[in-house]
């Protein structure tokens, strides 16, 4: 080949979307996939074309890369659907679309792929790497100094600590500790000084007994062709004949010489490079010929054999050589001791401007955060491949009909203590299976310092409660989950954080405004926590990240976002709304946590394309609970919305609860029931709704089950078979979603609303729903508007005896049979027995569900 290539331009460009390097040429297109996901483009033209960078764009033409970033995306879209005119609400829109775009773009200036900024996992926290040490990685902007401690070095802030400079610390503020493994007595060294081990994934496999000298000539004996190793032996053959002709003996002796000095073009130097080779042995190299013009801006004519380019295309790199020279896990136990012993206890320590501090490292994922009332420590938890927990299952299909189980894995128990993750797993995950569930939603889960607080001060946002047991105690659960058939989402706390100094990130550098904004602004407005800086990148990397990392370590299938209001606006969503847009666009709406919930969303359904996000919107006035109703809480981010998949309607079961403890139950509004059940039309198919609030009973409040039941039951004997009853109307109910598609049939169709007798009716489907609310009033023949003429036979009456009801409806009356009369403004109607909401021992809503059978 000849070497006047020296001017070839070459193009290099990082593409987010193909994590591939590939060589580009006349005749060919290779892709060679990298773990770095960059792409790096080559190209070497074949035609006389002048060059790229100076051929000129149409003005008329949009560039094809803007087009296609644009293409389907309107900031404010789901206003024009909505036909919603707000002029300021829309340049609110369009400017939080500009400044996502933007942060997108500095992301990515520190980023290969804009999403690795949810893999932060990766790096931060404490980890093992392949040649024989431990890394450990932490943000620590303020500190001066940094070093890991615990009981593997007893303690001590000098043996492990961050080298000085670029390696130890960088601008940004990260703090990088290596640990080396120790090397056991009697041992020698590693003949390599990059020689690896594998410690968990293949660890049955290495140590194959082959020399290492053996392997390298072996990768090289089957990747290299005879003469293509040509250049990498001679590497600097060219530069130096080069220098020699400028500078050697025979060279040019002053400037003028050196300017008069005739540099021979390309052609005339290939043509006597040529000659001079023409009676070289045969060789495997390709025929390549390359003829330089000598221009500033040259094109090339590459031709080569097609032969050896396909032969050249089927190679790939002798990774498995370099795989080859890994030895197993039992070679480096008999060799190393681990720097960090499974189970050992560590904490980071900081010299900061305020003296020396020590704290649980931000991304530690196992601690105890109050043993003994002594300071909090985190624990390396890496335990024996052998030991570590299998996973079994895979997760289950998303369903069109969630039904949700929210649990609390302390209080599920029915002894006087704290249950545990396995308590959780072998009895109560098969009740809730049992019952009709689908999903179940953990709160409490996420490490927290304070019991009292149920979890919604999270101290350690990577590691579960270690009161209920081992991170594998969790995978099982979770596991185990899946394999009934079990959805499993998690409510995460990101809209605050603990105030705890010592466990928590509150304070965790010497710095106030390490991850948290400073000021008044900084905290809670009524609860003391401590509210997160979303603008700055290091605290977006970590809460994406913690994101990510619940699904790829736990297999979490969704999270419902706590609290959003609490971090969207400056007054944590303790105010009065009205509905009229300029209160979400206003001075005290917080616009870089709109980006980040943006950002979480598009992140998570990007790399997890199956993954549910719920979103809790609540105004938190006291006393009051009621959804502030963010516009386009579920509308795709495209369409200027922030991309939830649901939202939770809690202004359901705080009416519910209203109703049954103040209003009497002859006063009840059959029309605020509908409107509050319905929530926003536009979105009742993204509405979640509690039917009871874990709010009532873990405040101190009753649940509805005590309420229903009445305390009189409660302390009776027969109490059980009264919460037996109501768990079997509610089973059947679960039943009849799963089979006969109730909920994913459609928004319901309310077409009879009496306040009067206080009757609702709706068709969904094939299916008519009648509920009578009166508490004392039975109906011996109501009529009920229908569209279908036929028969309808009933498929669930609550007023059955195995519900605890009077049995009032004869079995004969399960079949009706539709009267030609207009009622309801439909054509005919059905004469349907309605018994009372009053049943024989306690109250319970009285309803009848019809399926209908065409003639």
């Amino acid at each position: 080949m000849a070497s006047v290539v020296s001017s070839t331009k070459i193009s290099f460009s990082i593409c987010p979307s193909e994590p591939s390097l590939h060589f580009l040429s006349h005749s060919n297109f290779q892709s060679i996939n990298f773990r770095t996901k960059i792409r790096l483009t080559v190209k070497c033209t074949a035609t006389n074309q002048p060059s790229q960078q100076h051929s000129k764009k149409d003005p008329k033409k949009k560039d094809k890369n803007e087009e296609g970033d644009e293409k389907g995306v309107n900031p404010v879209g789901f206003l024009t659907r909505l036909g919603i005119t707000h002029k300021q609400f829309a340049v609110f829109l369009r400017e939080r679309h500009k400044a996502f775009k933007d942060l997108k773009e500095e992301i990515f200036k520190r980023q290969f792929m804009v999403k690795d900024i949810a893999y932060g996992f990766e790096l931060l926290g404490l980890h093992r790497h392949p040649e024989h040490r431990m890394d450990f990685m932490d943000w620590a902007p303020g500190a001066r100094y940094c070093s890991l401690v615990g009981d593997f070095n007893d303690w001590s802030p000098t043996e492990n600590s961050a080298r000085e400079g670029l390696l130890g610390h960088d601008d940004y503020g990260y703090w990088f500790v290596v640990l080396e493994d120790k090397l056991r007595e009697g041992e020698e060294p590693d003949e390599l000084y990059f020689q690896q081990y594998n410690y968990m994934e293949d660890y049955d496999k290495g140590d194959s007994g082959v020399d290492i000298e053996e392997i390298f000539q072996k990768a090289n004996d089957d990747y290299w062709e005879p003469g293509e190793d040509e250049y990498m032996k001679n590497r600097f053959k060219v530069p130096a004949k080069l220098y020699e002709q400028l500078f050697g003996p025979n060279g040019p002796q002053t400037l003028e010489e050196l300017e008069e000095t005739p540099l021979e073009d390309g052609q005339t130097r290939y043509e006597k490079w040529k000659e001079q080779h023409k009676d070289d042995p045969p060789s495997n190299l390709p025929s390549m010929h390359v003829i330089d013009q000598g221009k500033e801006y040259d094109i090339f004519n590459v031709v080569s054999d097609p032969a050896w380019l396909e032969k050249i295309r089927s190679k790939e790199p002798p990774l498995p050589y370099w795989l080859e020279i890994r030895k197993g896990r039992k070679a480096w136990l008999k060799k190393y001791s681990p720097a960090v012993p499974h189970g050992s206890k560590y904490r980071v320590y900081f010299n900061t401007p305020s003296g020396p501090l020590e704290r649980v490292p931000a991304w530690a994922t196992y601690v105890q955060p109050d043993p003994d009332g002594k300071q909090a420590y985190a624990i390396h938890w890496e335990p024996p491949p052998e030991c570590a927990y299998k996973w079994k299952y895979t997760s289950p299909k998303v369903s069109k009909s969630l039904r949700i189980y929210e649990c609390h894995v302390g209080i599920s128990g029915s002894e006087p203590k704290i249950a545990s993750f396995s308590d959780f797993t072998e009895k109560v995950l098969p009740h809730i299976k049992e019952a009709g569930y689908n999903a179940i939603q953990l709160i409490g889960v996420v490490e927290h310092k304070d019991y009292y607080t149920v979890g919604y001060r999270v101290t350690n946002f990577f590691a579960v409660s270690s009161r209920y047991g081992t991170p594998d105690d969790f995978k099982r659960l979770v596991d185990e989950a899946h394999g009934l058939g079990l959805l499993v989402f998690l409510e995460i706390v990101h809209s605050y954080a603990a105030a705890d100094e010592m466990v928590g990130l509150s304070l965790f550098d010497g710095s106030n405004d390490c991850y948290f904004q400073t000021g008044k602004r900084g905290h809670h407005k009524f609860w003391g926590t401590r509210m997160f800086k979303y603008g700055d990148q290091e605290v977006l990397q970590f809460l994406l990240s913690n994101l990510n990392w619940w699904v790829v370590e736990y297999q979490i299938d969704g999270f419902q976002f706590h609290s959003l209001s609490s971090m969207i606006y400056t007054h944590n969503g303790f105010a009065s709304f009205t509905g009229d847009l300029e209160e979400y666009c206003n001075q005290y709406v917080d616009k870089d946590a709109l980006q980040y919930l943006m950002f979480a969303n598009e992140l998570l359904h990007a790399i997890h394309p199956n993954i549910i996000t719920i979103a809790e919107d609540v105004e938190l006035l006291i006393s009051l609970h009621q959804a502030t109703s963010y516009p386009g809480l579920c509308e795709p981010i495209s369409q200027g919305g922030l991309g939830f998949d649901y939202y939770v309607n809690l202004s359901v079961s705080e009416m519910w609860l209203s109703l049954l403890q103040t209003v009497p139950g002859h006063e009840w509004s059959m029309s605020k029931i509908v409107s509050t059940l319905m929530g926003n039309k536009h979105y009742a198919d993204k509405m979640l709704v509690y039917a009871e609030n874990h709010n009532q009973s873990i405040s101190g409040g009753q649940s509805f089950a005590e309420i229903l039941f009445g305390e009189a039951n409660k302390q009776s004997s027969g109490s059980e078979a009264v919460v037996l009853r109501g768990l079997a109307v509610l089973k059947d109910l679960m039943s009849l979603g799963e089979n006969q598609k109730a909920i994913s049939r459609g928004l319901p169709n309310v077409h009879h609303l009496d306040d009067t007798t206080m009757v609702i009716a709706y068709i969904r489907g094939p299916l008519l729903f009648v509920l009578n609310f009166h508490p004392t009033d039975s109906y011996p023949t109501y009529n009920v508007g229908v569209e279908e003429a036929g028969e309808y036979q009933i498929i669930l009456n609550t007023d059955d005896e195995k519900y605890g009801g009077e049995g009032l409806i004869d079995a004969g009356k399960y079949l009706q049979r539709t009267v030609v009369r207009r009622v309801d403004g439909c054509r005919y109607c059905l004469q349907l027995q309605l018994p009372s909401r009053s049943g024989l021992d306690d109250e319970k809503l009285s309803a009848v569900i019809l399926q209908f059978w065409p003639d």
